[in-house]
């Protein structure tokens, strides 16, 4: 019996759902039950029945499962798998910015710790955060935390006024202008789509802008035959396999989340056989983070009713 042959028996014997992130590793991503973005796979492991959930990601998005799941055994396979942009701000630090800003509402992004988001107003993600941020009523400033380019496109898209923490994905800013040049010459047919966490410069010179679940539906819906991606290059196997008849390059082969490497079968399996590597959120930071994801799935709600 092979590995993923293991990993699916023992799945049926925990009463376990495999969640994998679009950046994981191409193995990973073709044992995966739900392929998405983080808070989409979170939603999806509330309304699972399953008992327990394999979330084969990083630490923030295991953490944001168990929020909305508490009854739930949450495992992540390597626990050192993290987030640098969410280590970027912690608790006190969003605290003492807040006191700069008294009144202020905080967007927190869903790429955050616990912590954090207890800390924050309501949540949002990359697809989302303009919605969130127009629903807000207010004379202040928004405060955004962590990521700085999120909040510029944001800022941008809304006019409204708000003022970022300096934050950033370390993998969206390794984008040069000269990338989208070289790509554009390459293949000039091609239409160019990054993610917002990529600097501004970048972003103007895209076709479209959007978050990882935004470009899977995007690729899938455009009649264009060849597209050049901005964002972490594990999205390319799903938006291959999604799309045979397409061409998809990456806008740089250099865009690489190591955290986001650090899965494999042979951790998903041992994870599973040993029950181990269990997610937990202390209950007091857990209800106040999930008043403020509850918010944005409560505001989105409303906005979509009209």
């Amino acid at each position: 019996m092979d590995l993923r042959e293991k990993i699916l028996e023992l799945k049926k014997e925990r009463d376990a759902v495999i969640l994998v992130h679009n950046y994981q590793p191409d193995e990973v991503q073709d044992i995966a039950d739900f392929l998405g973005d983080s808070l989409e796979l979170s939603r999806i492991a509330a309304k699972t029945d399953a008992k327990v959930i394999v979330f084969c990601g990083v630490h923030f998005m295991a953490e944001t499962a168990k929020i909305l799941s508490p009854q739930k055994t949450v495992l992540l396979p390597e626990p050192s798998a993290g987030c640098p942009m969410a280590d970027m701000i912690t608790a006190d630090q969003l605290r003492e910015f807040k006191k700069e800003y008294p009144g202020s509402k905080v967007v927190c992004y869903v790429n955050s710790s616990a912590e954090v988001k207890a800390e924050s107003d309501v949540c949002c993600t990359s697809a989302n955060a303009s919605e969130v941020a127009r629903s807000i009523e207010t004379d202040l400033p928004l405060l955004f935390v962590p990521d700085q380019f999120l909040a510029i496109q944001t800022e941008l898209d809304t006019g409204k006024n708000i003022r970022p923490w300096d934050g950033f994905c370390h993998v969206h800013v390794v984008f040069r202008v000269k990338d989208v040049k070289r790509m554009r010459e390459l293949h000039p047919r091609a239409l160019v789509v990054v993610h917002p966490e990529c600097p501004p410069d970048i972003c103007e010179l895209a076709d479209v802008v959007t978050s990882t679940s935004g470009m899977c539906r995007f690729v899938k819906g455009t009649e264009a035959k060849e597209i050049i991606i901005g964002t972490e290059i594990g999205i390319l196997h799903r938006l291959r396999k999604e799309n045979p008849d397409k061409k998809i390059y990456p806008l740089s082969e250099n865009a690489i989340c190591t955290n986001m490497k650090k899965n494999d079968l042979e951790k998903v399996y041992t994870s599973l056989r040993d029950m181990k590597h269990k997610i937990e959120v202390p209950e007091d930071i857990r209800l106040k983070a999930k008043e403020a994801v509850d918010q944005m799935v409560g505001t989105l709600e409303m906005v979509r009713k009209g």
